[in-house]
């Protein structure tokens, strides 16, 4: 796995009524100041991604559900440039994966339904989707081994170009 990308495993009480795990607190983040959160619900096979900008931070979560999450070094003068690192996150087995500037993500919806949630960390404005940077889900170049050939796409990401 590539350092820069961290794994965070919380602890999590469990009884009769449910359960309950702390998704982030501010003091294990005393360099980041969280601006936003975001959720995106997908149906099982939706992929959505890979979309980069280079001063985001991204902690993210399974909600609900089970999803592949993969994260590409973008930083062309990293010895890591273009390596990737694959997870599966699912909120019976609670983590967060916190992912650096420079690394595009991407994440496939593995059950029924997924409820990703990610907070955002950055300086200044927020890069809105017309200023990331979109890498076709499939590039050879990344080369996931996604386990499906055929995932329902945006019109963005179906769009999106070959490095």
């Amino acid at each position: 796995m590539v350092k820069e990308i961290k794994i965070i495993k919380k602890s999590v009480f469990n009884d009769h009524r449910g359960r309950l795990w702390t998704l982030w607190k501010q003091s294990d983040y005393k360099n980041l100041k969280f601006n936003q959160d975001k959720i995106s619900i997908s149906k099982k096979n939706t992929l959505r991604g890979f979309h980069c900008d280079f001063k985001s931070w991204k902690l993210i979560t399974s909600a609900y559900g089970k999803f592949l999450l993969v994260a590409v070094n973008m930083n062309k003068n990293s010895k890591n440039y273009l390596k990737h690192n694959s997870f599966i996150i699912d909120h019976t087995n609670p983590k967060t994966v916190l992912i650096p500037p420079h690394y595009a993500n991407a994440h496939l919806c593995l059950s029924k339904f997924c409820i990703f949630h990610y907070k955002w960390s950055y300086k200044g404005k927020y890069v809105d989707a017309k200023k990331q940077l979109s890498i076709r889900w499939n590039d050879p170049k990344i080369n996931v081994k996604w386990p499906i050939k055929k995932p329902i796409l945006s019109k963005r990401d179906s769009k999106s170009k070959f490095l």
